[in-house]
């Protein structure tokens, strides 16, 4: 650092320290509230105890929603008993009166299933298995829905599990 840089910051210190002793100085001639004082710092606890009842009224609400997806996640492979018997013709009687209970109480309680053959594939909530390729498609697929995807609000519990079929390579002319 040269000499004449050096001095510049020094003078600028200088006057730094003069400026914060000047508003030092000022500062006792300003009489304080008391009453404005309390006041204040009664202002600030109370935005406090808000913020407070905020947050952890918010992190209740976040573990209660994910208790909710924990217990859904494993009824997922009962869900896919219920409807492979279904599927098959077996579920009948009393099963299947407690097979629609089931049922109806996981999709009042907020579980979707998603998933249909020949939407599009999304990774993101597709799982692939299987892949072909066909000329019949513009765009990749799901052409085939092997099991089910679950979601619990916007949640994915479970993607879809498919068999993607994807647009065949025309040759270059």
């Amino acid at each position: 650092m040269s000499e004449q840089t050096t001095s510049e910051v020094v003078d600028a210190l200088q006057q730094t320290q003069e400026e914060v002793n000047d508003v030092v100085e000022a500062a006792p001639d300003q009489e304080t509230d008391p009453v404005a004082v309390l006041t204040a710092d009664l202002q600030r606890l109370q935005a406090e105890y808000a913020n407070y009842r905020k947050r952890v009224e918010r992190d209740r609400a976040l573990a209660h929603e994910l208790a909710i997806g924990g217990a859904l996640s494993e009824l997922l492979a009962t869900l896919d008993d219920i409807a492979r018997a279904t599927e098959h013709g077996e579920l009948t009687g009393g099963f299947k009166s407690v097979a629609d209970q089931i049922t109806a109480t996981t999709t009042r309680l907020g579980l979707e299933k998603y998933g249909t053959a020949g939407e599009e594939f999304d990774p993101q909530i597709h799982e692939a298995l299987l892949h072909d390729t066909s000329a019949d498609v513009k765009v990749p697929t799901a052409t085939k829905i092997l099991q089910p995807g679950y979601k619990f609000k916007e949640r994915i519990l479970r993607p879809a599990r498919v068999a993607v079929t994807d647009p065949a390579e025309t040759p270059a002319e």
